[in-house]
């Protein structure tokens, strides 16, 4: 098969393709060049390519998709999961990059007739997981370009790096469907192979005095640990982290382009925070002896890639978050040459005190401005490079996190367009009002996106980037997507852990293997409806029988009885609160 290049002289994907549905199977071609393409089995799941124009009769639905996203074997069969809708959402680099709108599995699994009870049920449930999995949001692609690489590794590449398959190029730290590409890298189907990028992509035209600059903000999400809010935190052994995300904001001005790269990720010890129906579950650091070393392989990583790394933690000084900050300075005394700094957000920047992150950027300044950013000319000569980086944390990695690298992220705005002569030394983006405005919403979306991905809901403490104070709007805001976030991360997101645990590879179906679904104890999917309905009704009761209870003793003995029900129901709901809670049921934590 061909390997046709862009116009730039990269490597380019199929575009558009047609989905050519027949009893047998199905076919995929490409819509410009329809004699290449690959068939799939409906019976054995089986994929095979052609190069010619094969004829398979006349199809009973023809459809057309914009890219297939990979294959997966479970009990009865193969799945081919494809892109049925999608967005231009701009350009990078000058490439065009679309954000996945829906996603679709096609089944390739007659032989679920074959199966035996147990494994149908097995078979309903993982697909339960695979429709998780089309509603995946924050997946990006662009059919003539690489998106995973910054800007400054890609400047560094070979020459000619471009002109292999795209899935080549790519960084697999973030490509999220690495684990279901497999079978169609196996079968050479290189310009049909979309590496899709999670995270976010934001972008925007800023005039700058009448000088017209596009500033970009793009978000790559690691896949070595990837999970929901509260069933993925800290390291696993290997030390990589839960919400590990490397973020860069572009800026391309009359032939320059800067680059500048903060990454954030989850305090690098092995610590969890088990659901247990509480507002906030209890912070456990588990105590195990590779633990110095997990620390050590995340920065050793970290420091091989990036170069001098500033670990800036954002956690409170009290409680458990304490304990767990105390645990992470402790371990990061051990680390030659690796600054931490423990900076309290919510005690240095409460009450709506933004601007007290210029504490933080004092402490961190030498190093911020040694470590600079990347500047490449018209020419492609690199005037600038990045020396390090800054890692940030507070506990989610989300809402503290996003307001202080937006403040960083300003900072080296500034720094970048007076070196390029845009502004004066005394000038600053906060000085332009409308382009200033676009900067701090580029960054506020790009919070929303990346907390939808890992909590379920939109950021918190928006209004700290958008306005620099908190709002009565921006606080109720706030109180609706905290109490989305205990529903979801106490009643949803075990079923979405077993999605992505799935998906990613993690989990590897094996019909030899035990159902992992057979139940220890009571199922919390059927206890719950019920330990609610007695609660609610117990309460009703007591309330109905109290206001009754001054007629006749019966009364007051029957209010006594239910109020005591409730009471009792209501702590054993409470000890058992983990039993009651949405629990990923596919694998191990760590």
């Amino acid at each position: 098969m061909e390997a046709p290049v862009s116009s730039s002289g990269g490597f380019k994907l199929y575009d558009q393709l047609e989905l050519q549905e027949f009893e047998d199977k199905f076919v995929i071609r490409a819509v410009e060049s329809p004699d290449q393409g690959f068939s799939i089995g409906l019976r054995d799941g089986d994929v095979e390519p052609f190069d010619g124009d094969p004829c398979f009769g006349s199809p009973s639905k023809v459809s057309t998709i914009y890219g297939v996203v990979g294959t997966i074997r479970l009990l009865a069969g193969t799945y081919l999961l494809v892109i049925t809708s999608r967005k231009e959402v701009g350009s990078y680099l000058g490439f065009p990059v679309f954000r996945v709108m829906s996603m679709k599995f096609l089944s390739c699994n007659d032989a679920l007739r074959f199966s035996t009870s147990e494994e149908k049920r097995d078979e309903a449930y993982f697909m339960t997981l695979l429709k998780t999995v089309e509603s995946t949001v924050g997946l990006y692609y662009s059919y003539e370009t690489d998106i995973t690489l910054n800007l400054q590794r890609r400047c560094k590449l070979a020459e000619g790096w471009t002109s292999k398959p795209t899935w080549k190029q790519a960084d697999p730290r973030f490509v999220w469907n690495r684990n279901i590409m497999e079978e169609l890298i196996e079968c050479k189907l290189d310009r049909f192979i979309i590496p899709l990028l999670q995270g976010s992509f934001q972008t925007a035209q800023l005039k700058l005095k009448k000088s017209p600059a596009t500033i970009t903000l793009i978000s790559r999400r690691c896949t070595r640990r990837l999970g929901t809010r509260m069933w993925r935190r800290g390291a696993n052994l290997e030390g990589d982290t839960a919400n590990f995300i490397e973020t860069e904001q572009l800026l391309e001005f009359e032939g320059f382009k800067t680059s500048f790269l903060q990454v954030r990720g989850s305090i690098p010890l092995l610590w969890e925070q088990i659901v247990d129906l509480s507002y906030k579950p209890r912070l456990r650091i588990i105590n195990h002896e590779q633990t110095s070393e997990v620390v050590e392989r995340h920065f050793h990583d970290l420091s091989q890639r990036y170069g001098e790394v500033v670990a800036v933690d954002l956690t409170d000084k009290h409680g458990d978050e304490g304990e767990l900050s105390k645990a992470y300075a402790d371990e990061m005394q051990k680390l030659p040459n690796m600054r931490y700094i423990s900076f309290d957000f919510h005690q240095n920047c409460g009450g709506s005190n933004f601007d007290n992150l210029q504490i933080l950027y004092d402490q961190v300044s030498d190093e911020f401005d040694n470590q600079g950013y990347f500047l490449v000319d018209a020419e492609g000569e690199m005037l600038e490079e990045q020396k390090g980086i800054i890692r940030s944390n507070c506990i989610d990695c989300l809402d503290r996190t996003n307001v202080t690298q937006n403040y960083f992220a300003q900072k080296s705005l500034n720094a970048q367009l007076q070196r390029i002569g845009v502004l004066s030394s005394t000038e600053c983006i906060a000085m332009f009002g409308e382009d200033y405005e676009i900067f701090k919403t580029l960054w506020v979306e790009q919070g929303d996106e990346i907390s939808l991905e890992y909590s379920g809901t939109h950021a918190l403490k928006r209004d700290l980037v958008k306005y620099g104070k908190q709002t009565m709007s921006g606080l109720i805001k706030d109180g609706m997507s905290a109490i989305s976030r205990y529903y979801l991360n106490n009643f949803q997101d075990g079923i979405r852990q077993d999605a992505i645990d799935l998906i990613s590879g993690r989990y590897t179906v094996n019909r030899n293997s035990p159902s992992p679904f057979q139940l220890n104890g009571f199922e919390s999917f059927s206890y719950l409806p019920i330990a609610s309905a007695l609660l609610i009704g117990g309460l009703t009761l007591t309330s109905f029988t109290l206001n009754q209870a001054g007629r006749n003793m019966q009364r007051c003995v029957s209010t006594v009885f239910w109020a005591g029900l409730t009471a009792g129901v209501t702590a054993v709901v409470k000890i058992n609160g983990r039993q009651f809670c949405s629990r990923p049921r596919l694998c191990r934590l760590l």
